[in-house]
């Protein structure tokens, strides 16, 4: 006989989700509605919260992300309650939520903000790592330590990351298109990096800007709960900071890039043997083509679609993510958007009534500004829970709410091989056809300016280095004037163009 479910705990507000989507929402509304018990469900015994946030400008922000236990957030907010389990179903219909623990809990408003997980290049492979938050991140430098040959698949900000930071082990990096970061830049920029890749790094490592909170002694536990694959909160900003990401071998930097090609074979060392191909060595000299076979033997082989072969130690799968919303589909009818994520409208509402969605599980269904995309970035993480929260408070007091400022242009900042980056807009020209022009300003070593025009009126651009620039460019995207008459002239570093527009 099953025993009885526990009587279900009724809260208004009900939120799944601990990473920095979740998190915000439930702090949010717990501002909102300070009387009210706020319920935040979260799988993992740490939550991401944002530390140190700052706007930038209008629409940049930056902040650091944080572990913490879910204790610190009850502490601030004593109305949020954190459920630590995973969620088991959705019955959209009864407004209830069933965790695994087996509790029930009715939800007046739900949020989901479950995220997204890794996709892998190929499931159940021991020498395939995939590589999304900080657990598989540590777990990454313990297999490094051993390593003499990694081969990185991806072209995203990780694999960006992880390819500078890898020092005295060689690195295969295999990406699908012409240039690196193809996500973030265009060739040029691309350029302007790899230029850094080969160059010695300095030394001085820069002290770590936030506390981890390890979950070692409670994760033992929690595995044993048959809850293994819980995924974790993804990484922050600069979540290799504290981490010595150093192979066995005594040099800095082996990089060797195959672009055009994906991943078209893994074979085992055994499957590798009886196939009888063949592999190549590590490409010591770009001048001279020679293809030299290897000798040495791999644990694990990857056969690319350009028909080359290389064995390597293990292989780290950095190709984007898949929106986790596989516990919440079945029986309830979601509408779905191309990309796997919950369709919301331009008020973070889902297809079924009193379910809202926020982050990475969630894909923008509205028509959006002309400067707006959505990327699963920590920063719309932020906005969208923030929104959400807003949103849903809005809607069961019976008002209404205008759609959120940070979605008018798109705005990221980052750090890629430790210049600042500024994306702003449609930076990649992303959706405006051939109908485009870019003016370009580049400085080796020291910035690379590109702005994104579209009949005379900016739409995009991309800073890198400590430019100046983001808040005069932002306002020229965002007031859509026309700069014609100004021509190359807009990028002279001889003319203060803060000067014009301001």
């Amino acid at each position: 006989m099953e025993a009885a479910c526990s009587p279900p705990t009724a809260g208004k507000f009900v939120v799944v989700g601990g990473g920095i989507a979740g998190v915000t929402c439930a702090e949010q509304l717990a501002i909102h509605f300070p009387s009210e018990d706020i319920l935040l469900i979260t799988a993992s015994p740490v939550i991401k919260a944002v530390t140190n946030f700052k706007l930038v400008s209008k629409v940049l922000e930056e902040f650091d992300v944080e572990e913490q236990p879910s204790t610190m957030l009850e502490n601030r907010f004593p109305n949020i309650k954190v459920i630590e389990s995973g969620v088991k179903q959705l019955n959209s219909k009864e407004h209830c939520i069933l965790t695994e623990d087996g509790n029930q809990h009715i939800y007046k408003k739900l949020c989901l903000c479950a995220g997204a997980k890794p996709k892998l290049i190929c499931e159940e492979n021991p020498y395939v790592l995939g590589i999304r938050d900080t657990d598989s991140a540590q777990e990454f430098q313990k297999q490094l330590t051993k390593a003499k040959r990694i081969m990185i698949i991806g072209n995203g900000g990780i694999a960006l990351e992880l390819v500078y930071e890898i020092e005295g082990c060689e690195v295969i990096w295999a990406i699908k298109d012409k240039a690196i970061g193809n996500t973030f830049f265009d060739a040029g920029a691309a350029e302007f990096l790899t230029s850094k890749l080969i160059a010695e790094k300095p030394e001085a490592k820069i002290a770590q800007k936030r506390t981890r909170y390890t979950t070692e002694g409670r994760k033992k536990e929690a595995e044993t709960k048959a809850n293994a694959g819980n995924i974790g909160s993804a990484l922050g900003p600069d979540w290799h900071e504290g981490l010595d990401l150093k192979g066995t071998k005594e040099f800095s930097h082996k990089i060797h890039i195959e672009t055009m090609c994906e991943v078209k074979k893994i074979y085992l060392q055994e499957e590798f043997r009886i196939s009888k191909k063949k592999s190549l060595t590590f490409p010591r000299d770009h001048h001279n083509q020679l293809v030299i076979a290897d000798k040495e033997i791999w644990p694990v082989y990857v056969e690319l679609t350009n028909e080359k072969i290389y064995g390597c130690d293990f292989i780290v799968s950095a190709t984007g993510v898949t929106p986790n919303t596989e516990p919440f589909l079945c029986g309830n009818n979601f509408d779905v958007g191309k990309d796997g994520g919950l369709k919301v409208d331009d008020h973070m509402r889902t297809s079924l009534p009193d379910i809202y969605a926020a982050g990475d599980i969630c894909t923008a269904s509205w028509q959006p500004s002309p400067v707006w995309q959505q990327m699963r970035l920590w920063t719309q993480a932020r906005q969208m829970g923030w929104y959400a929260a807003k949103c849903m408070a809005a809607a069961s007091v019976g008002e209404s709410t205008d759609m959120d400022f940070s979605f008018e242009l798109f705005a990221h900042v980052t750090k890629f091989f430790n210049y600042k980056v500024v994306l702003l807009g449609k930076y990649n020209a992303q959706g405006l056809g051939l109908d485009h022009e870019l003016i370009l300003r580049c400085t080796k070593g020291q910035e690379y300016i590109k702005a994104v025009l579209q009949n005379g009126r900016m739409m995009g651009a991309v800073l890198i280095g400590e430019t100046d620039l983001e808040e005069t460019f932002e306002n020229l995207i965002l007031n859509q004037m026309n700069l014609s008459a100004y021509g190359e002239d807009l990028l002279d570093p001889n003319i203060d163009i803060e000067d014009y527009f301001d």
